[in-house]
């Protein structure tokens, strides 16, 4: 029996801003299931800001997406047809086949989830790669002590967020940038942190941290790069750990950017700078999930979501991450 659906194909590898011509709605077929497949119906889609670096053709991490192919990101869905004992009818999967409708699976790629409780998409957010992202920068890459000030750019994002309320749980004094003042405000009411300014508000990025942390920074969890990371650097002190997660401030950057112009003081104040992937902690899963699942079962964690519905709108709500039209974590809910 085939099966109508809609997925977002790649057109090509944009320079700048992905637009229009970036993408494009099409609708396909599925065919009937061999043997151990199922058909899953996607029920919520994860973008992500590194999901811009999967349009440009080099060598990465992960493959870069290639044009005429449906692009591929987190998803959850469920099982309406299955020729899998593993996964029957009505199991609710975790999945890499997002900005699609349907999906076919031998099963491999697929785990289960549900059960605990949560609601679903907390599987693609916070007790998901997102979420381990800022346990595992925090605890296995920044080392985090209780009595680290930490500094956290784009910190009213999805794994910003996660990492400024673990941070404050470990005791921790936590400073948080973001790009709007109702960001700041929900950074400073929400989730309890002890400083937020909105950078875009900030003449002298360095001058500012130095006002909110005179003692120095010693952990720095970068989401951001470019200025921030300058900044930051000015402010360290002597043997602060620099947590590289991302570099949204250059993803869409159309011509080399400079880097910071103060990396004496990477030597001068012995500061230890380490970059990662979540996929690099995966076999910590299951202490993150009891850590992280803890707090949230126990009202100690906020888990913001921006939510946008409809196949229609996935690629609005990928380019709204660059525009900061997210708080925590960006939702797609078909």
């Amino acid at each position: 029996m085939s099966h109508s659906f809609k997925g977002w194909q790649f057109q090509h590898y944009p320079v700048g801003m992905p637009d229009s011509s970036t993408v494009t709605l099409v609708e396909e077929q599925l065919g009937d299931l061999s043997t151990g497949q199922v058909l899953i119906k996607n029920l919520w889609l994860s973008v992500d800001p590194y999901m811009r670096g999967r349009m440009i053709n080099t060598k990465s991490y992960v493959p870069p997406f290639q044009p005429g192919e449906l692009l591929q990101g987190g998803a959850i869905g469920k099982v309406i047809e299955s020729n899998n004992p593993q996964f029957p009818v009505g199991a609710e999967v975790m999945h890499m086949q997002g900005w699609r409708e349907l999906a076919i699976s031998d099963g491999s790629d697929l785990t289960a989830v549900g059960g605990h409780g949560l609601p679903l998409q907390n599987y693609l957010s916070v007790m998901g790669l997102t979420g381990l992202t800022a346990w595992a920068g925090l605890n296995k890459v920044g080392q985090l002590r209780a009595d680290d000030v930490v500094f956290v750019s784009g910190a009213a994002g999805a794994v910003g967020s996660i990492v400024c309320q673990l941070a404050k749980l470990a005791g921790a004094k936590v400073i948080g940038s973001a790009g709007s003042d109702s960001k700041v405000a929900w950074l400073s009411q929400q989730l309890g942190v002890d400083a937020a300014f909105n950078y875009k508000h900030s003449d002298d990025l360095t001058a500012t941290l130095k006002s909110l942390a005179p003692e120095g920074i010693s952990l720095f969890f970068d989401n951001v790069g470019g200025a921030h990371l300058q900044a930051a650097m000015a402010n360290m002190q002597d043997f602060g750990r620099i947590v590289s997660c991302g570099m949204i401030d250059q993803y869409n950057a159309e011509a080399p950017v400079a880097g910071p112009t103060n990396m004496a003081d990477f030597i001068r104040r012995r500061i230890r700078m380490q970059g990662f992937i979540a996929s690099d902690f995966m076999a910590d899963y299951q202490q993150f999930a009891a850590d992280v699942g803890g707090y949230l079962m126990a009202g100690k964690l906020v888990n913001q979501e921006t939510v946008v519905e409809g196949i229609e709108s996935t690629y609005d709500g990928f380019l709204g991450l660059f525009s900061g039209a997210n708080t925590g974590k960006m939702l797609v809910k078909l």
